[in-house]
């Protein structure tokens, strides 16, 4: 059964989006937008028309300067977002693993592919929050692939 066996309206309005409530959504978001690209063809009749990555949860193996600040964060501090991530890898791997880390090696090459679908990517965070300079890279990352892109990075309530 495909794509094709369903009866679907409004195809012509899809984003992929992540849950409001969990910051792994916007990572889920951003793998499946990748993924999606690829087989885009497979897909129809449904048209993909972006992605929204809502704080989304990167990491890497440098510190960025939020993360050294918030050392002792009481919600999430680098500590526990290495154990996390140290659950969560493929066994072995580190924090520069491109599920941790997309702007490893100068991230995905999907990216093109999200560029020339004119794929339209919203990245959501809270400046503030520990995880903050990490969406910023991704949004400058993918600025400079060409994807259109948009950060919206609100400050603390």
């Amino acid at each position: 059964m495909g794509w094709s066996d369903f009866e679907f309206e409004f195809f012509e309005q899809i984003f992929r989006v992540g849950s409001a409530f969990a910051n792994s959504s916007g990572n889920i978001s951003y793998r499946v937008g990748l993924r999606a690209a690829r087989v885009v063809d497979e897909l129809e009749p449904l048209k993909i028309k972006g992605l929204v990555l809502h704080q989304p949860f990167f990491g890497g193996t440098q510190r960025s300067t939020l993360e050294l600040r918030l050392t002792n964060d009481a919600v999430l501090s680098p500590i526990i977002s290495d154990l996390m991530w140290e659950l969560s890898l493929p066994s072995g791997m580190g924090r520069d693993h491109k599920y941790c880390n997309p702007t490893v090696n100068g991230g995905s090459k999907g990216l093109e592919k999200i560029k020339s679908l004119g794929w339209k990517v919203f990245v959501n965070g809270c400046e503030g929050d520990p995880l903050n300079d990490r969406q910023v890279e991704i949004v400058k990352l993918m600025e400079g692939k060409g994807v259109q892109v948009v950060g919206n990075f609100r400050a603390d309530p």
